[in-house]
């Protein structure tokens, strides 16, 4: 199987395309690290099917790979109409009706989200289907909404709404949520991921029930911001810190703040989530144009690459995956691409250091690690890890020597799977120290990740076993 070796993890959205149990195996034998299940399409038990195949696939292809539960958040939709779509006419008059009932037409729709009446006012500006279709509000009367046309096209069934600027007060957690978090530990799922979060209220409950569900199992999933209201954008950083990472949602950012902003917030937001030793994932429109075509676009190379270039933990795939006709072509391109892009990295642990401060005595044993590994160029820097915070905070500077994660914890290395430049790998663990370094060379020999000779740095924790607890660093020579 052709597999590019990337540090840049990615994450592969499932669906109609992927969900053949060999095509799926194929993608992760290709290089898909994460898999997406997107809860806005399907039924519980759908997604409790998906992600026993995921598990089914992944154990065939010989390599762990975690699962994403992607929350579906409020539903800030136009409802359905008559004829299934409508051609609307610059210039025209156009009423979005909370109360209507009926289908719409070429007048009015109904809305899905009710409460669309009580966040806009005369002047504002509503865009429709990921800003394609542009409305004017003249009026609010009551629970009616009366527009004009500004950009005109064809508006069909369920597309969604954004307020320029931001504004809509939806809240970010809605009761079918709720209710998919229960679904997604009961499966165990790594991550979840929530949509529209506008403030970091909305990240610790989402955290609290994941948790709670996650209970019987004693399972806790890491929790992703997928970051999309432009109300986010100033509380970015309070967000992060209620968060286990960020997405850099594009579709719907783009659409609030404009397509213009997007680029340098991205890259504000990568250097943030580095910066605070959380993970980073960027999403939407990567590979659009292999959906339908079996190469990419030069400016899609161009936009991977720049992602990777900007230090992201992650590139997702969203349609090119779920429903394109090249799923495993578009994982292998988008591998090759991080593979190049990662060449082209320049390490500077200096300045990289010297803009830190480290209080931690783990967190030094991690840098330590780092610098000597590079300084004597050697093969590997290992991390004896239960929790995987010393491989996060590894991950966090860029060094061209890999990271490799031995946890005795299936769920820390499947967690581990989203962070950059990390392989982790499932070994059990001695409780006494110089055994547990002798099981590790010898995991590490019998991968063909070290030979004899070969120079690799190795961190612990003493007592063995102690989550947060490294606080030795050694520098081995195989035998």
């Amino acid at each position: 199987m052709s597999r590019a070796r990337h540090a840049t993890k990615i994450v592969a959205t499932l669906g109609p395309a992927s969900s053949d149990a060999k095509m799926l195996e194929r993608m992760i034998a290709s290089g898909v690290n994460v898999v997406r299940l997107n809860f806005s399409h399907g039924t519980a038990q759908d997604h409790i099917e998906r992600a026993r195949l995921v598990r089914e696939a992944s154990e065939r292809a010989g390599r762990e790979v975690a699962i994403m539960a992607d929350l579906q958040g409020p539903k800030i939709r136009v409802g359905k109409f008559a004829e299934g779509r409508v051609m609307l006419v610059s210039g025209t008059k156009f009423v979005l009706d909370a109360t209507r009932t009926e289908p719409g037409d070429l007048d009015g729709v109904g809305l899905d989200y009710k409460g669309l009446p009580r966040d806009v006012k005369a002047g504002d500006t509503l865009l429709l289907n990921d800003g394609l279709i542009v409305l004017s509000v003249d009026s609010v009367i009551g629970e009616t909404v009366h527009t004009t046309v500004v950009v005109g096209g064809e508006l069909s069934n369920n597309k969604g709404i954004n307020k320029q600027g931001g504004g809509l007060t939806a809240p970010a957690l809605t009761a079918k949520d709720m209710e998919d978090i229960k679904t997604a530990m009961s499966f165990q799922a790594d991550y979840v991921a929530v949509s529209f979060p506008k403030n970091a209220s909305d990240m610790e409950m989402a955290r609290q029930l994941a948790n709670i569900a996650g209970a019987e199992f004693n399972h806790r999933p890491g929790m992703i911001a997928k970051i999309e209201r432009a109300e986010a954008i100033p509380r970015l950083e309070e967000i992060l810190l209620a968060s286990d990472g960020i997405m850099v949602a594009r579709g719907d950012l783009a659409v609030e703040v404009g397509n213009a902003a997007v680029p340098a917030l991205q890259k504000r937001m990568i250097k943030l989530a580095r910066a605070n030793d959380k993970l980073a994932i960027t999403a939407t429109q990567m590979m659009e144009s292999m959906i339908t075509n079996p190469v990419p676009t030069r400016a899609e190379v161009s936009d991977v690459a720049n992602a990777v270039l900007d230090g992201t933990d992650a590139v997702m795939l969203s349609a090119e995956t779920a429903t394109g006709r090249y799923p495993l072509e578009t994982v292998q391109e988008m591998g090759r691409i991080c593979a190049a892009a990662e060449q082209a990295e320049h390490v500077e642990l200096d300045a990289d250091f010297s803009s830190r401060t480290v209080r931690r005595i783990d967190q030094s044993i991690a840098m330590g690690a780092l610098f000597t590994a590079h300084q004597l160029g050697a093969k590997a820097i290992v991390a004896l890890t239960a929790s995987g915070s010393t491989a996060l905070w590894m991950s966090r500077h860029r060094i061209d020597i890999p990271i490799y994660a031995l946890t005795p914890s299936l769920a820390t290395q499947r967690r581990m799977a989203l962070i950059r430049n990390v392989r982790p790998l499932l070994m059990d663990e001695s409780d006494d120290r110089d055994v547990a370094l002798a099981q590790a060379e010898t995991h590490l020999k019998k991968r063909g990740i070290v030979d004899t000779g070969d120079v690799y740095a190795i961190t612990c924790g003493e007592p063995m076993g102690s989550p947060g607890g490294s606080n030795m660093l050694k520098i081995c020579r195989a035998g």
